[in-house]
Formats: C-alpha cells, sequence, structure tokens
C-alpha cells in the first residue's frame, strides 16, 4: 500500500510505502529511505513524524538510513589508496554520519515493492560528501513471515570507497507514545568488550572490558539501571552512546517488562552503538514530545573512525566489488 507523505516547501511530494508480514507491519518513505514506522501487534515501536516535514528537519537522525559512514571519523579525514580523503566538519573537527547533505535528506528511487517488502536505490556521485566513487546503494526493508525486519544494504562504486550503512531507527517497546517507559526497557548484550571515547566522542582506541562496569549487559537489565553511574565514559557522552563488540547472534536483545514484547537483533557487522538519545528534543508523532532518553538507537555497523584504526576491522570496498550486509530484528 502506498499513500501520500507530505510536500515539501520545495514543491517535492513523499511517498509512504506500507508492507506487511506475520505480526508485523513497517511504513517506509522514499524520503531518505527511512523507517518511518514498525508496529508489532499494532503497536508502533519506533520514534518518527506524521509526515515528510519532520524529517527535512529531522536533527536526530529518527528511522534514517545513514551512508556512507555511519558514526564518526576523527578530523573528518582518512587515508584511502595512499591519499587523504577530506570530509566536511559538522561535529567540532570532526564528521558524523558523513556530513552535510545527508542520505535521509535525499529522495530515494523505487526499485522495487511487494507485500512485504520494499527497496530503494539513490545514486551517489564522485566526491558526494568527500568520499571517492561513483556509487550505486540500495537499502532493503524486508518483512519474514518469522515476525523478522531484515533490512539490507547493497552498494557498488567504481572506485575504491567506504560503505559503512546503518539505521539509526530509535525503539521503543512500550510503544513510540510512551517516552517514559523507554528507559524501562532492559537490554542483554553478549559484547564482552566496548570502546570508549575521548570527550569529542571519538573512540580511543582501546577496548575496554565491560566486566565490573556500567557497560556490562551479559545479564538483562534495565537501560535506566546504570546510566547515571559515576563513570567517565558515561559523564563524558551524557549517558550511553558507545560501540560495543558484535561476536554472536543475536548481538542483542530488547525488551520491555510490561508488554513482554521483545526484540532479537543478529547482523554481519563487527559493531553495535548502544545510544539512549541523550539529546532528543523534539515534537514527533501525533503531537508526542520525544525528550531526552525517550527511545534507544542499536546501531549495527563498523566501528566509529575504524577508517583511522588499520587494527580494527575496516569499512572499505574495493572498486567494481559488491557491498552486502543485513541487519535482522526478530520480534
Amino acid at each position: 500500500m502506498q499513500k501520500s507523505f507530505g510536500t515539501l516547501p520545495s514543491g517535492e511530494a513523499a511517498t509512504l510505502y506500507t508492507i506487511s508480514g506475520g505480526r508485523l507491519r513497517a511504513a517506509i518513505t522514499d524520503y531518505g529511505a527511512t523507517l518511518v514506522s514498525l508496529w508489532v501487534d499494532g503497536v508502533d515501536v519506533v520514534l518518527g513524524y506524521d509526515d515528510v516535514n519532520g524529517y527535512a528537519e529531522n536533527d536526530g537522525f529518527l528511522g534514517a538510513v545513514v551512508g556512507r559512514n555511519a558514526n564518526r571519523i576523527k578530523n573528518a579525514q582518512f587515508e584511502l589508496d595512499g591519499r587523504t580523503v577530506k570530509l566536511t566538519p559538522n561535529e567540532g573537527s570532526n564528521n558524523l554520519h558523513s556530513g552535510p547533505n545527508p542520505f535521509n535528506t535525499r529522495f530515494w528511487s523505487l526499485d522495487e515493492v511487494s507485500e512485504n517488502s520494499v527497496r530503494f536505490l539513490l545514486a551517489s556521485p564522485d566526491g558526494d560528501q568527500g568520499f571517492p566513487g561513483k556509487a550505486v546503494v540500495s537499502v532493503s526493508y524486508i518483512l519474514d513471515s518469522n515476525d523478522t525486519l531484515r533490512i539490507v544494504y547493497d552498494g557498488i562504486s567504481n572506485k575504491d570507497t567506504v560503505f559503512n550503512f546503518t539505521n539509526h531507527a530509535y525503539f521503543n517497546l512500550a510503544g513510540e507514545g510512551h517516552p517514559e517507559k523507554a528507559m524501562d526497557q532492559t537490554l542483554m548484550l553478549p559484547a564482552r568488550f566496548f570502546t570508549p571515547d575521548d570527550a569529542e566522542n571519538i573512540p580511543t582506541g582501546e577496548l575496554r572490558s565491560v566486566i565490573g562496569t556500567p557497560f556490562d549487559f551479559r545479564t538483562a537489565k534495565p537501560l535506566s539501571q546504570d546510566i547515571g553511574a559515576d563513570y567517565e565514559p558515561l559523564h563524558l557522552q551524557g549517558g550511553y552512546d558507545h560501540n560495543f563488540e558484535v561476536f554472536t547472534a543475536p548481538c542483542a536483545i530488547l525488551t520491555d517488562p510490561e508488554s513482554g514484547r521483545s526484540m532479537a537483533l543478529s547482523t554481519d557487522c563487527p559493531g553495535v552503538q548502544v545510544y539512549t538519545a541523550n539529546f532528543l528534543d523534539v515534537i514527533g508523532k501525533n503531537g508526542t514530545h520525544y525528550h531526552k532518553r525517550s527511545g534507544v538507537c542499536l546501531e549495527t555497523q563498523f566501528y566509529p573512525d575504524s577508517v583511522n584504526h588499520p587494527e580494527w576491522q575496516q569499512p572499505f570496498t574495493k572498486a567494481g566489488e559488491p557491498y552486502h550486509s543485513v541487519t535482522k530484528f526478530k520480534f
């Protein structure tokens, strides 16, 4: 099913596509290939806006597809093929989510749509946001019969480049209209270590054990339990906004204790960024005020600033080689 999703001041009109599968329904717009809603047994569990104009002013990246590079790059530059690739700083001296003119503020072309899936394409020219290579990327949303949302990312470039995509959905399994309950959700992460950041949100390079820290989610606990602990990484970021290792599936399980609703996350990416909406302050669907800590993002990706840490798994894709990545959310 498709319907109008509003018109921007420029006159460009957005379309909203609704797909269904099992207990799930999802709504995705061609503006940014953005995940607008995800209903589980009729309850919408992702934060969002009522129409395209909210997403055009989307400072919080609600439901956004982020690329070509998710997360941060120190000093907005890195080395590739013997030359320095320079991006635009947009968070102090660093680059966040690829910088200005992000993918989530562009219209994507509809490639395929069916009852349970939709696929969008985006052409990204050579030098787009500073990244080398003329690229074509795609994002597919697929609702499987086993109550799973699959997000599939594909890309190919005519030059060596960076492909490191994620989805920036904010989840509240109590329902997006209940922001006060978001931090009651319990999170289980089998991760053995996380990557601490400096005061500019850039990883220090340390892989720190979670043992004995507020970052130990190996046994499920409420997000609120240790978020206010006297621990420097939490002070620096105002809460959780950190990358954890991924080494098993599922790599995270999020649960709403009141309804019993749960979501198991699996990915082929090496990391998952847990972000507790520490600075969110927007008016969302039905006039709901999404304030600080109204949801949690579980962003599957390469480690932040991995382009400047050769000891970590790298997000570089060779010219002419296809990039393919899958993240699954099972309810």
